[in-house]
């Protein structure tokens, strides 16, 4: 009898740079079919503490305390020596061997991005093997809808130096045929932000934060939400109706626990004056969802935003839920969300996060496949998206590669798929747009 080529003949590991020059972890697994799997972790600067936890050396000498030689040591000498010998195909056997082998609930001990890169890499090995695309080896002959990309144009918080309180102000091209056109309705009105912000602010406001945003001297949310609203009537679309925004608030990052505040345009409000602040914004602008609106555990803040918005807008939890499903079920019960990030980093394997996925859609949770701020150049959550019929994928602005990158897949995937792909955007009417 001919040998299984899906058996995993081999994991090697090496440390890799992020998109902000941090080492991270690439691991490489091959079959006995030859069929070859690479991963790379990414990295979160804007983290919820119920994280699983990255490995990290803290040796001051080596990348400024941010190398992962020990937990690329971890691949090689625990985590690819347990799962050596196993069928590739079989991904919830293997990366509960991994969680096993850590044995530590958060995954601190091999470190999440050791065992997250291994899990990956052995799904791509596996699709490698049977000679099909990875969107379609994690979801089968079904996945042919293409995400709605929300593309981060303006930066704030911890991922620029400005004065914005909000993280991340984007953009939702959701009025399109197609994903190829989407994307490029979404170029464009980045161009024309490029061109406003110059002439408003100088050539310093152009320059990109982590996620590839520009990052103005703005100091107000309502400044990035008007020039947002300007670059798409520049760019020949109509606000709302063809093109929506969204906010990612990251609010953890502007709480201040101590006195039960948010800092936010030069203000300190309670949580029931931020709540009136959404509220007025999402009346005067077409913003379709608002991630993070309050700290990470502000269940009854969110529930009361989800209650006062009365479904105009998605309130995406992130930070609040970590990809997690014990911290999902939490929210759900509070009546917290009716959106979620899902960041494979967060929980550290490919099982736990399409566990995650199928909890929130059996809800009826929208889901949105989220990149980090320190990503690399794999394209995962490309073919994650569209494994599972995500309604979003959020990976930054269309600018630097690392972005680009998981751009590129979805047009290559939406190329091979030809006549029978479609797009999100025709099949989801996004709430508070015209």
């Amino acid at each position: 009898m001919a040998e299984n080529p899906f058996l995993i003949k081999n994991v090697d590991a090496l440390q890799v740079l992020d998109s902000r020059g941090d080492p991270t972890v690439e691991v490489i697994v091959v079959t006995t079919g030859g069929g070859v799997g690479r991963a790379i972790a990414p990295a979160g600067a804007s983290k919820g503490k119920y994280e699983a936890v990255e490995l990290r050396d803290g040796d001051p000498k080596k990348f400024c305390g941010r190398s992962v030689l020990k937990a690329v040591e971890n691949v090689k000498q625990f985590l690819g020596p347990a799962i050596q010998g196993l069928d590739s195909r079989k991904q919830r056997e293997i990366d509960r061997a991994l969680i096993e082998v850590d044995g530590t609930k958060n995954k601190s001990r091999m470190g999440a991005n050791a065992i997250l890169a291994t899990s990956l890499a052995v799904a791509k090995a596996a699709a490698n093997t049977a000679k099909i695309p990875l969107f379609v080896y994690l979801g089968g002959v079904r996945s042919r809808a293409l995400p709605i990309p929300m593309l981060n144009i303006i930066n704030g918080g911890v991922h620029a130096g400005n004065e914005l309180a909000i993280q991340e102000f984007l953009i939702v091209p959701h009025n399109f045929d197609s994903f190829s056109e989407a994307l490029r309705a979404a170029v464009e009105t980045y161009k024309n932000l490029k061109n406003y912000l110059k002439q408003r602010y100088g050539a310093s406001a152009i320059n990109v934060g982590d996620e590839g945003g520009f990052a103005p001297p703005m100091k107000r949310t309502e400044e990035a939400l008007e020039a947002m609203m300007k670059a798409i009537s520049m760019a020949g679309y109509e606000p709302g109706k063809d093109i929506a925004l969204a906010l990612d608030a990251a609010a953890t990052q502007f709480y201040d626990e101590e006195k039960d505040v948010y800092r936010i345009d030069g203000k300190e409000l309670k949580p029931a004056e931020l709540l009136r602040y959404w509220l007025e914004l999402i009346d005067r602008y077409p913003i379709a969802s608002i991630e993070d609106p309050f700290h990470e555990e502000a269940f009854d803040d969110f529930a009361a935003l989800v209650r006062e918005s009365k479904g105009r807008i998605f309130v995406i939890g992130d930070d609040i839920v970590v990809t997690n499903i014990e911290r999902l079920r939490k929210a759900l019960q509070h009546g917290s969300v009716t959106g979620v990030i899902v960041k494979p980093n967060q929980i550290g394997t490919l099982s736990e996060t399409l566990d995650f996925i199928d909890e929130a859609k059996a809800r009826s949770i929208v889901t949105v496949i989220s990149h980090r701020s320190g990503e690399t150049e794999d394209t995962t959550i490309a073919h994650l998206a569209v494994a599972v019929s995500s309604i979003f994928i959020k990976t930054g602005a269309p600018a630097r590669g690392e972005r680009t990158a998981k751009y590129n897949e979805l047009l290559r995937i939406e190329h091979l798929l030809g006549t029978e792909a479609t797009y999100m955007g025709k099949l989801v009417k996004l709430p508070n747009v015209s």
